[in-house]
């Protein structure tokens, strides 16, 4: 199943920040993506010594910890899979995230889930993301609502 979710989620190519799920049930998930060097907002974030910005640090947490388990979670309450033809449109709604430690180019950081709440199409989460040495980069509470939206071709 998580393939099938991966393979909807709706980024594509430099905005896509998952590489694998490592784990995915009714209460969180836990999944990776180690940055590429080459990514475009390392050439000006900071010259000659590129760090991850926050807002990518975030992203990554959102596309994770909120965007799969809510594409899971839908699923679930659906009882089926997407179809070919169907679009998910992730809207985040609020995120509240402290920073502890820098990311930089090329390293594998770890993001962990686990479910508040998911109500009348809302998810709320509390996200951690860690550094491969186990330490923890940063945490928060994200929350949104997913939309499926089946498009005619």
């Amino acid at each position: 199943m998580t393939n099938h979710i991966l393979n909807h989620l709706p980024y594509k190519s430099s905005f896509r920040f998952v590489d694998h799920i490592a784990s995915l049930n009714e209460d969180g998930v836990k999944g990776e993506y180690t940055l590429k060097p080459d990514s475009f907002f390392y050439e000006d974030h900071f010259e000659d010594n590129p760090v991850t910005p926050g807002v990518i640090i975030t992203e990554i947490m959102a596309q994770i910890g909120l965007v799969v388990l809510g594409m899971f979670l839908i699923m679930k309450e659906a009882d089926h899979r997407f179809e070919a033809n169907d679009s998910m449109f992730p809207l985040l709604t609020s995120t509240d995230v402290s920073f502890y430690k820098i990311v930089l180019p090329g390293q594998k950081v770890t993001v962990i889930s686990k479910k508040e709440y998911f109500r009348f199409g809302k998810l709320k989460c509390y996200v951690e993301m860690m550094n491969s040495d186990n330490e923890l980069v940063a945490k928060g509470m994200f929350a949104g609502i997913i939309k499926q939206i089946a498009v005619n071709k």
